[in-house]
């Protein structure tokens, strides 16, 4: 083998191992990004605060990640308010939510059927782990 060609394969080689770190270290960036933006940007708070009505049900449902869910009745809204309330013209105002704390979720189980004043975070978006809404409730207080 003559030196040109030893020069060009040596040359080659370390290319190789350039390209090859450098695809690694590109790969570790993409997974930090999206690592970053799971936990970051999915959980960011977006608000907090307190609704309070009727707990119509709360259900432990979900096929890869069982999670806490709940409905709560805020009130009724007048379709039609040119006509006297009744049953026809009135809806039920209902709240979707979830409950990522199995403790609370058993303080909810107790108070189904009752007023209730749900403490509660908004998320942008909530991990399939914490809830199927983005409404997550934290404390419960009956009325």
């Amino acid at each position: 083998m003559s030196e040109f060609e030893q020069v060009v394969k040596e040359g080659t080689q370390n290319i190789g191992k350039r390209l090859r770190r450098l695809l690694l270290w590109a790969l570790l960036l993409v997974f930090v990004g999206f690592m970053g933006y799971i936990f970051v940007y999915c959980n960011f708070t977006v608000s907090k605060g307190t609704t309070s009505g009727t707990l119509t049900n709360i259900t432990y449902k979900g096929i890869l990640f069982k999670t806490h869910e709940g409905n709560l009745n805020t009130g009724t809204i007048n379709l039609n308010p040119n006509i006297a309330p009744d049953s026809k013209t009135q809806a039920m105002n209902g709240w979707n939510f979830s409950v990522p704390s199995a403790a609370v979720a058993e303080k909810l189980d107790v108070l189904q059927g009752q007023r209730v004043k749900l403490f509660y975070r908004k998320k942008v978006s909530a991990m399939p782990w914490q809830g199927k809404t983005n409404y997550l409730v934290y404390d419960v207080e009956k009325l």
